[in-house]
């Protein structure tokens, strides 16, 4: 602060009534009240790598807590053309892909979902179409929805402040965009390139990315304009090895569908190696080859007016949007088992893996070999309009009013859905087999006579239209302030509070045909709806994608040609609107939170001994209230239409739910730092943060998971609780950090994170709405005594028509099915709710970085190495039926990056790694195998402003796994490509 606006202390009482009107702020992000007074907005003017990183290490050195930034090279250029693959080169920070791009992060081993990111200081909602399988419920943010070309930094708050915005316990991130005033007079910048993506499965295109921004000031530099925009298409692909569902973690001694032979069972001898009685193991559901490609188009744009008309007085409204639309075709082939005439080989225990897994079948069952298409197109949307005014009023003090209305959308935008599986087969598997013990797991098959692998044989079967949909809206009105003192014991004093209003609204509806068993006949089916293409080259990559007897041959699908023959003939989307095959949507959430949040924070800064120190006071609150209403379906009747599946039949109509819930938290933070030595600064923090439930944790009404499956609690329900607490964080943290050089320096950190309020799923086996259980009914007991206990499902359903055909249901399943009725036994579900529990856990770990400028000669190098630890994890040695708490995310984490940055050249080389972490749980562990990837980049600078640069990411093919209990147990292979891109960058 200028001398002359800091407010004499004696003067404090007079002003005690503007106190009293309670004006709020949050504070200028990246930016800290200090001794030095200095409060002049930052001031992005940045060239080149070196440039870049010394801005990033200034807003280290200079914050108060732990904060880390990066910042823009240039205008329009920022370190990696993705903003998570950059946030990665942060210590502590990890990133997880989707599509190869980098899209969401995880800090200090907290996930997405727990890391809020804020642009320009406000709360931005999310949104995303989730998995596919249910409505989506996730808050985590997709940072591939904004282009890294119109940012002008990014700043990773790692320690709690009153003055942030509540939500991250791993951190708050804080986009920063360009305004024009930062840069008086015309400024620009300009770039065009072009991408070649290796994944690409069906050809070699080069797609173009366009960028451009204008910032121009009028007036004597009073007035300014910025103008940002950019195009970017992407065309790629992904080929992949995947097992939909692996049966629970059964107990050698355990005797279920699905697990393996007992003793005297005469399939005993066909396994080798058999799980003892107490170890634990994993059996596959099914196993498939997925082949898909895509289209990425993505469109940014930013446009801001700002007006200063004197020094106290700062106006500015702007505007952010952002377009990202995901067209994608997969076809995959793969196989299902029935779990009977069974071999299989396994490591030893305690938790063991299925060397192979394989099965038998005979002519007479008519077992399919499955072939499945999908096509997809789904956009996300983001609008946001804010304003800002500051005052800069006498006696120090300062007023910030900031709103904005800000809404995020995700639907679909093909007829279809936003994600279909339209099944074909062919019927005359003989015997099918998959082999866990290479990298890429091989699925062989054997055909019976008749029933080759080809085009002509194969028939429509099932299909499934999803159609899910989601949109956030956030309206927000902060209003900050403080006051600058000339005191010896008091620098500062800021105070604030905000008003947010989060509404969103989460849906999904499935149009769903059980026709398992196929409807047309092969001859009926168009041999040109499947063109052949050999399987192998396009899975290449991976150890085992050449393996002999893997499957030769898989077929590129026309998905929209079959599903209009379907259409056409047997009305497969009869029950969707219009001409499309949209589902209506029998799940519709919709939760508001209101949350109003004061704050006051203090700065201090004193000498202890002959060392400067710093201490900042801050306590915040929040109060939120949670109204959650939620659509719920009424079903009446279930169908058993294949071996594992139970269909449901529903009465028209639905009916809105309606639950609210409310919590309140005092949230301190108090941060300290001393300079014992010149260039030398130790910290220590603590403060306690929240992050809050996930949506579908507080949805209302009774969601059940479609299909249900055969066997005591196999069926999954759900139902949410509005009522959640938030998760609360009470965090230590230490740094000690040498700055010996411009650009340079060592850093050593602790942190130490005691989490509580976790959300446990207490799970209950129960029935709900009085369903019947037909696979356990009178009808199908009574065809297990009239042909033998082992009787298949397709058996079953036959005796049934012949026998019993009131309980007969046609046109469903393989060949049929068996309706259920009120006699027989109820569906047994596995009914999850969430509540608060009493667990804890603590996160802790080090984070260790090294930054070197090697004196004059362009070079230098960042190295960085976090450890992890958490007093949680999951037990692979337990069964799926005890209940364990663990915490996803965990895991260590490295950065080696060497650049060179002189006379216009600059060349840069990274590796990013991350070790093996638990990415997430239901009754079983999924576990991601731990993966490095190198990137690189070069630029000249030829002319004045004209540079020529070449990218590559993953330049090394990298591959990525997951695994269950076992590392035999895999869930997903994929076979890693580079991606390059070329360019010239323009800037004025």
């Amino acid at each position: 602060m200028n001398d002359s606006r800091k407010l004499n202390f004696g003067r404090l009482a007079m002003s005690a009534s503007l106190l009293a009107i309670g004006v709020a702020a949050q504070p200028a992000f990246a930016q800290d009240t200090s001794a030095s007074g200095d409060n002049e907005e930052d001031v992005i003017i940045v060239t080149g790598i070196r440039a870049s990183l010394e801005q990033a290490q200034d807003i280290k050195r200079n914050a108060q807590g732990i904060v880390d930034a990066i910042s823009a090279e240039d205008i329009g250029k920022f370190p990696d053309t993705n903003l998570a693959e950059s946030l990665q080169r942060i210590t502590g920070v990890s990133i997880d892909r989707a599509s190869g791009e980098g899209s969401t992060v995880t800090v200090r081993g907290f996930g997405p979902e727990f890391n809020l990111v804020v642009v320009n200081g406000r709360q931005m909602p999310t949104s995303t179409l989730g998995d596919g399988f249910s409505a989506p419920s996730t808050r985590s943010f997709d940072f591939g929805n904004l282009a890294a070309e119109g940012v002008a930094g990014v700043e990773v708050y790692k320690s709690g402040r009153a003055s942030l915005p509540t939500g991250g316990i791993g951190s708050v991130i804080n986009i920063k965009l360009p305004r024009p005033l930062d840069r008086p007079g015309l400024k620009g910048s300009i770039g065009v390139k072009g991408v070649y993506d290796t994944s690409q499965l069906y050809g070699t295109d080069i797609t173009p990315e366009i960028s451009g921004i204008v910032s121009k000031t009028f007036a004597n530099d009073t007035i300014g304009i910025l103008l940002a925009g950019s195009y970017q298409k992407r065309n790629g692909g992904q080929a992949q090895f995947t097992v939909g569902n692996w049966r629970p973690g059964y107990t050698g001694a355990e005797n279920n569908w699905g697990t393996l032979a007992q003793p005297g069972d005469p399939r005993f001898a066909n396994i080798e190696n058999r799980p003892g009685p107490t170890d634990i193991y994993q059996v596959p559901q099914n196993a498939a080859y997925d082949f898909y490609d895509f289209q990425r188009e993505r469109i940014n744009g930013q446009a801001v007016l700002q007006f200063k008309p004197t020094d106290t007085l700062d106006v500015s409204f702007d505007y952010i949007f952002a377009q990202n639309t995901f067209e994608s075709r997969q076809s995959s082939i793969g196989v299902w088992f029935n779990h009977n005439d069974t071999s299989s080989s396994w490591t030893d225990g305690p938790a063991a893996g299925a060397n192979f897994y394989a099965e038998n079948f005979l002519a007479a069952e008519g077992k399919d070999l499955a072939i499945t298409g999908a096509v997809g197109s789904n956009r996300n949307i983001n609008h946001s309009l804010g304003g800002n005014i500051k005052w800069e009023g006498p006696w120090g003090l300062r007023l910030e009013l900031d709103a904005h209305h800000s809404t995020a959308e995700s639907k679909p935008t093909s007829p279809y859905g936003s994600g279909i599986a339209v099944g074909t087969a062919i019927f005359g598997v003989a015997s099918q087999r998959v082999d866990f013990t290479t990298d890429m797991p091989v699925i062989s098959v054997a055909m019976h006579p008749g029933s080759e692998v080809e085009a002509e044989n194969i028939r429509p079967a099932g299909n499934a239209f999803r159609n899910a949909y989601m949109k956030d809206t956030i309206d927000q009105v902060s209003l900050r302030g403080g006051f600058d003192f000339d005191a010896s014991f008091i620098e500062s004093l800021d105070f604030g509070v905000s008003y947010i209003e989060n509404d969103v609204r989460t849906a999904f509806g499935i149009i769903q045909n059980d026709t398992w068993g196929g409807t047309l006949s092969a001859a009926d089916t168009p041999d040109s709806l499947f063109t052949p293409r050999a399987l192998s080259p396009d899975l290449a990559g991976m150890n085992g994608s050449n393996s002999q007897g893997i499957i030769p041959t898989y077929f590129l699908i026309d998905t929209e040609g079959l599903i209009s023959l379907l259409d056409d003939r047997l009305g497969i989307c009869d029950a969707a609107p219009g001409d499309t095959c949209l589902a209506p949507y029998s799940t519709d959430r919709r939760i508001l939170e209101k949350s109003i949040t004061p704050w006051v924070q203090s700065f201090h800064s004193f000498d202890l001994g002959e060392a400067r120190a710093n201490l900042r006071l801050g306590l915040r609150y929040e109060k939120t209230k949670v109204t959650s209403r939620a659509l719920a379906e009424i079903p009446t009747g279930t169908i058993w239409v294949a071996q594992n599946e139970i269909s449901l039949v529903k009465t028209p109509g639905t009916d809105f739910t309606t639950l609210k819930g409310e919590y309140e938290n005092w949230l301190p933070a108090i941060d300290f730092d001393l300079s014992p030595f010149e260039n030398v600064k130790l910290r220590a923090s603590y403060s306690h943060t929240i992050t809050r439930p996930d949506y579908a944790s507080m949805q209302g009404g009774i969601t059940l998971a479609q299909p249900l499956r055969v066997g005591a609690g196999g069926s999954q329900a759900s139902a949410g609780n509005p009522a959640l607490l938030p998760y609360k964080s009470k965090n230590v943290d230490l740094s000690a950090e040498w700055y010996y050089d411009r650009g340079s320096y060592v850093s050593v950190g602790f942190f130490n994170k005691k989490v509580s309020n976790f959300i446990a799923n207490d799970t209950t086996q129960t029935p709900l709405f009085d369903l019947p259980d037909p696979s356990q009914g009178a009808a199908a007991t009574a065809a297990r005594q009239a042909i033998g206990p082992n009787a298949t499902f397709d058996q079953i359903v036959a005796w049934v028509q012949a026998n019993r055909p009131a309980d007969y249901v046609a046109g469903v399943g393989t060949a049929g099915g068996i309706a259920g009725r009120s006699g027989d036994p109820d569906v047994i579900f596995t009914f999850t709710q969430p509540s608060n529990s009493d667990q804890q856990a603590r996160l802790w770990g080090w984070e260790f970085a090294i930054q070197h400028n090697f004196w004059d000669t362009g070079f230098g190098a960042i190295l960085n190495y976090t450890i992890v630890n958490s007093d949680t994890a999951f037990d692979n040695t337990l069964p799926w039926t005890t209940t364990q708490f663990a915490v996803p995310g965990a895991s260590d984490s490295a950065n080696a990056v060497l650049y060179y940055d002189k006379g216009g050249l600059q060349a840069r080389i990274a590796y990013n790694w991350r070790d093996r972490f638990l990415s997430g749980k239901d009754q079983d562990p999924y576990y991601i195998k731990s993966y490095g990837q190198f990137d690189a980049s070069l630029s000249y600078e030829f002319r004045e402003g004209l540079t020529a640069f070449v990218e590559g990411i993953n330049i090394t093919n990298a591959d990525r796994t997951g695994v269950r209990r076992n590392d035999r147990a895999i869930f997903f292979a994929a076979p890693g490509y580079a991606r390059y891109s070329a360019g010239v960058r323009f800037t004025f």
